[in-house]
């Protein structure tokens, strides 16, 4: 009898976290419309991510901004949802919060008890991004920049994102491509170093 474990029952596993796991922490994947956020929670999240997108419609032309960006067919609409387990003892919750402004009543809920977020950035589009910095800032959450490099995306270098971003000094900025896994992972990981760093 074969004793190694099926692909459908290591699944199953991966459902649970480990009972070794004895911290958890919410962390905000935000930044504005079309940015990539449920992409990057996907390339990361250890479960099938929960994803609340719905097709985009001709209703929404004329509030959700399209120009300068290109294939995008779905929104969220709630939230992305994605967990990580970091290390033997510390997990993340991802939680994805919507870009458009009509979403932005979200964020009073999705912001409370979260250790910090993790600010996707177009560098195509840096001006769309100073609304959602007003907002971390608003709730008091620390966070990291992560510019992420679209295959059209100019590529600035990360004084120039800081300068254009007005960022205080110890605020991290990464590069990142939202779709691969390993940079993702890098960018996250310089959030909770800052974290870490923050609290100790």
């Amino acid at each position: 009898m074969d004793s190694n474990p099926s692909s459908a029952e290591t699944a199953q596993k991966s459902i649970y976290v480990s009972s070794a796991v004895t911290n958890a922490a919410k962390i905000l994947v935000v930044g504005h419309f079309a940015v990539g956020k449920t992409t990057f929670i996907g390339s990361l999240s250890e479960i099938t991510p929960l994803r609340t997108e719905e097709k985009m419609t001709q209703a929404s032309a004329h509030v959700d901004d399209l120009r300068g960006v290109t294939g995008k067919t779905t929104t969220t609409v709630a939230l992305d949802f994605g967990r990580l387990t970091l290390s033997d003892d510390l997990v993340l919750y991802l939680f994805g919060t919507p870009g458009q402004q009509r979403f932005m009543q979200l964020w009073e809920d999705m912001a409370r008890g979260a250790l910090g977020a993790l600010l996707l950035v177009d560098p195509a589009r840096l001006e769309e991004t100073f609304p959602v910095i007003d907002l971390i800032e608003g709730y008091g959450l620390e966070y990291a920049i992560a510019v992420n490099c679209f295959d059209t995306a100019p590529l600035y270098e990360e004084a120039e994102v800081r300068e254009a971003l007005d960022l205080l000094p110890d605020t991290p900025v990464v590069h990142c491509d939202a779709r691969d896994q390993q940079s993702s992972a890098k960018a996250l990981i310089a959030l909770v170093r800052h974290l870490l760093d923050r609290t100790s």
